[in-house]
């Protein structure tokens, strides 16, 4: 009796589509579930060189929640490159700025492995948006309902 590891080659690999409401859903958990959907984890024959996740859309991406005083108090740094040029935003303001997607976008790219070129590549397959429709109804997507997965994954007001 042979026992081998079968180890998937990236030709053989088959893709979907997958849709999520992101509507009152906790960034945090969403931003976890799409990170092992984007890389493949919950396949069976997961590789981890081989990018076997799926291709995921978010819609209503503008309406994720915080839990506890995360929206007041979380605070997203960054430098700007001059001398004393660090700025400073709370999450709260970034939802209800220019660009909301943002704080689930980032929240997702620092889940998934730093500094790989497949993990760039598999960011690629994710596609977010604001509103609740998408122009990807030609790939024929499965909606998954995350809000029903677990109770703690949606907040209400």
């Amino acid at each position: 009796m042979k026992s081998t590891t079968a180890s998937l080659k990236p030709a053989e690999v088959e893709k979907k589509w997958i849709v999520i409401d992101a509507q009152d859903a906790v960034v945090g958990r969403l931003a976890s579930f799409i990170a092992m959907r984007l890389r493949g984890k919950h396949r069976p024959d997961y590789t981890p060189h081989v990018d076997c996740g799926d291709y995921v859309v978010v819609i209503n991406a503008d309406k994720v929640r915080f839990t506890g005083k995360k929206l007041t108090d979380k605070v997203f740094y960054w430098h700007t490159g001059h001398p004393g040029g660090v700025k400073q935003r709370t999450a709260g303001q970034i939802l209800g700025g220019k660009y909301p997607e943002r704080v689930l976008e980032k929240a997702v790219e620092r889940m998934l492995p730093k500094e790989s070129p497949l993990a760039r590549k598999q960011l690629t397959h994710l596609r977010i948006y604001n509103s609740g429709e998408h122009p990807h109804e030609a790939q024929n997507p499965e909606t998954i309902a995350f809000a029903d997965l677990n109770a703690k994954n949606v907040r209400s007001a």
